[in-house]
């Protein structure tokens, strides 16, 4: 007699479907209150800034607090938006990805309002200036790089974009690789002797790039994947 298998009772079926809507529930969820916290994440510091630009509270220097307030907050959700996909293979989470984009968004807002600071107040629209800077500092010219490949990423980060670029599109988008070295030596070669902040960041941008070569990730990968049970060997007797 032939043993019909316990996923055909339709117990185990309303079981299997009734968990399968649960998780898809819980992703809703969880999806839902990600985003509306990342937008609040991300722009309180901006906020608190600007509540200490108005209250006058910046210090000696307010440019100089603008200007590296921004730029730190720009290489700290770089290095977020880096950790998704990481994150993703750590946790088998796939919806996670869905953030990347607002993430890279928030960085290249922090960023643009660094660069503009800088042009602006510290620079005062003086391009002769402004290109001395770039071509004869250092910090200035990784920084300014990273900002150029950063501003073509946010440009090109809608889904009309990526259709309309078809395969190049992630070839462009692969310069966040790139962009997150320029912007830790564009710190490291700014404080200078102050070299331990940048070089945790530079520790962790590396760990970061580090998690997406093949071995590493296959390896991160299949940690996270669950084992099968081993099938239950035939009985003869069974079909009898």
């Amino acid at each position: 007699m032939r043993i019909r298998s316990r996923a055909c009772i339709p117990a185990w079926i309303f079981g299997s479907s009734t968990e399968r809507k649960a998780r898809v529930n819980v992703d809703q969820r969880i999806r839902w209150l990600l985003k509306p916290a990342i937008w609040i994440a991300a722009l309180a510091p901006f906020a608190w800034l600007a509540w200490r630009a108005f209250s006058d509270d910046l210090g000696a220097n307010p440019i100089e607090a603008i200007t590296h307030t921004t730029g730190d907050w720009a290489l700290r959700l770089l290095l977020v938006t880096l950790a998704i996909t990481p994150l993703k293979n750590l946790t088998g989470w796939r919806r996670i990805v869905r953030v990347r984009r607002l993430l890279g968004l928030f960085t290249f807002f922090y960023a643009l309002v660094h660069f503009a600071t800088w042009l602006v107040l510290d620079q005062f629209f003086d391009w002769p200036m402004i290109v001395e800077d770039i071509v004869e500092r250092p910090f200035i010219t990784v920084g300014f790089a990273g900002f150029v490949l950063l501003t073509a990423l946010a440009a090109t980060s809608t889904t009309a974009a990526m259709r309309r670029m078809g395969g190049n599109w992630l070839r462009l988008h692969r310069a966040i690789y790139l962009i997150a070295p320029l912007g830790v030596l564009h710190f490291l070669w700014l404080v200078k002797a102050d070299w331990l902040e940048p070089a945790i960041y530079g520790a962790i941008a590396v760990s970061l790039l580090g998690m997406r070569i093949p071995a590493v990730r296959d390896r991160l990968r299949f940690g996270r994947r669950p084992s099968r049970p081993a099938a239950p060997a035939r009985n003869p007797a069974a079909a009898s």
